[in-house]
């Protein structure tokens, strides 16, 4: 679970850095609510890039953050809702936008979940420690930026096949990047990697998103509550929030969802993953084009006695649709189905993870033929930002889009979408897909075989994992009184 012991020399020598930098760590109330946020801080922020190096975009890790890109403060939760003129369903689907976190996606506060405990313990020393950020694409550059406003050395691991952007933006940040064999669904590759670390003799600290529940307590806290004030804001008394859905990945943003059925339980949770690579679905394996979303496994931190459904999206759709929502000639033929133009202008908030969510939402829609009164919820993890590269290589490699190109991919993977390739989980079903992190994370990472088994039958292992919050504020609280800093704000 999460270690807090406190290491007294590393929480010495963590604390005078942040007091030399400046840093003031936000709480996961803070985060959760605006309302908390110092108005001191608020301040600030106008005078702050939404990108920028700065600690104070520390307290920029929540989904109310103004969509500007410099000098926002805080408002409503950023989300985009798409009409079914788009999506081909009755149902209500809204999407949380990630693009107006630092760095563009919400993988930043994931990252701040997972070191901020080992921080505010000592058990992460920045002085002398590197900060290594195993991830397939987004997580660690949120890692590397965190560890930037600390001034700590870090390493940024992901596959080589990932978008030309990525590492160009991670060349300016991070301390050292490292590109390991593969693309999107090759993680032990990365794994291999951090064990090669490990045995380097390098002080260093390994800060595992598919392990560390830092990133569900992050999502359970942070996400799950801004999800919960959305539906509170846009549902009608006649609507019903039927289930969240979003791809596996590190199983992070399912947490979400957790907490989501503590307010709704008959609300369902939907996990997508592409078709290529049915983990899920199949115990299966396989390369897919979606970037970001990283499987052939089970995360740790992923609660599957808790999830619902599997869902599997053919990487074909989203890699379609990415071309059909953001170029010239795919724009012009949606305004002539009757999508609106304001629509169709946000339509970059949604990068490619961001569209197969979007399809498996669709998946999940149809399967339970929902009507105009049922909303559905997913996450639009990151933007278009990080993938002009690949809009590139598909207009070299196929050819760039005709009319006729933007109409079968919008009857095809839109309008057309099915509810092939989705299951509804039996218990057993439930227990096959949670047996599979034996594979991986006792055989292969030593995690104990005990703890494998506590997850499924121990009845308080996941709450008392949430119950955690209650006792990292408080330290959180007491770093930055020991910084000097706190009083300033």
């Amino acid at each position: 679970m999460i270690d807090l012991t406190i290491d007294p020399k590393g929480l010495e020598n963590a604390v005078a850095l942040a007091r030399q930098r400046k840093i003031v760590i936000p709480t996961f109330r803070q985060l959760r609510d605006p309302g908390y946020a110092p108005f001191t801080v608020v301040r600030k922020l106008a005078q702050v890039g939404l990108w920028d190096l700065d600690p104070l975009n520390l307290f920029r890790l929540r989904w109310h953050n103004e969509p500007k890109t410099h000098g926002g403060g805080f408002g409503g939760v950023n989300y985009l809702e798409l009409p079914s003129s788009l999506t081909g369903v009755k149902a209500r689907i809204l999407g949380l936008v990630g693009k107006w976190f630092p760095t563009g996606a919400h993988k930043a506060g994931a990252a701040f979940g997972c070191l901020v405990p080992r921080l505010i313990t000592g058990q992460f020393d920045p002085t002398r420690q590197k900060a290594v950020w195993p991830s397939t694409g987004n997580y660690c550059r949120g890692g590397a930026y965190d560890s930037a406003l600390l001034g700590c050395a870090s390493v940024a691991i992901l596959p080589e096949g990932m978008s030309r952007e990525r590492f160009e933006w991670l060349e300016k940040v991070a301390g050292e990047v490292i590109k390991t064999p593969g693309s999107e669904s090759n993680v032990k590759e990365i794994f291999d990697k951090c064990w090669e670390l490990r045995k380097s003799g390098q002080e260093l600290m390994i800060f595992n998103q598919f392990e560390d529940f830092g990133n569900y307590l992050w999502h359970y806290h942070v996400t799950g509550p801004a999800m919960a004030e959305l539906l509170e804001d846009v549902m009608d008394t006649q609507d019903e929030f039927r289930g969240l859905v979003c791809s596996t990945g590190s199983a992070g943003t399912l947490a979400a969802g957790d907490y989501l059925k503590e307010i709704f339980p008959l609300s369902k949770i939907g996990a997508c993953e592409a078709l290529q690579c049915p983990t899920l679905l199949a115990n299966g394996f396989g390369e897919h084009r979606l970037e970001g979303i990283g499987d052939k496994h089970v995360p740790w931190i992923h609660n599957v006695k808790n999830t619902d459904l599997a869902i599997g999206v053919d990487d074909e759709g989203p890699v379609s649709a990415m071309r059909l929502f953001n170029c010239e000639v795919g724009q012009h033929y949606l305004a002539s189905q009757g999508v609106d133009t304001e629509i169709i202008e946000q339509l970059p908030l949604i990068g490619i993870s961001g569209i197969a969510n979007l399809m498996s939402a669709i998946k999940f829609a149809k399967y339970y033929e929902l009507s105009e009164n049922d909303v559905v919820l997913t996450v639009f993890t990151d933007s278009m930002e990080m993938y002009g590269s690949r809009l590139e290589e598909y207009d070299r490699t196929r050819q760039p889009l005709r009319e006729t190109d933007a109409a079968g991919i919008y009857h095809r993977w839109l309008l057309g979408q099915t509810s092939d390739h989705v299951e509804e989980l039996s218990y057993r079903e439930r227990k096959r897909i949670h047996n599979l992190k034996y594979y991986t994370w006792v055989e292969q990472q030593g995690k104990s075989h005990d703890e494998l088994q506590a997850q499924w039958f121990q009845r308080d292992y996941w709450t008392s994992i949430r119950a955690l919050v209650h006792k990292i504020d408080p330290l959180i609280n007491d770093f930055n009184q020991r910084t000097g800093l706190a009083d300033d704000l």
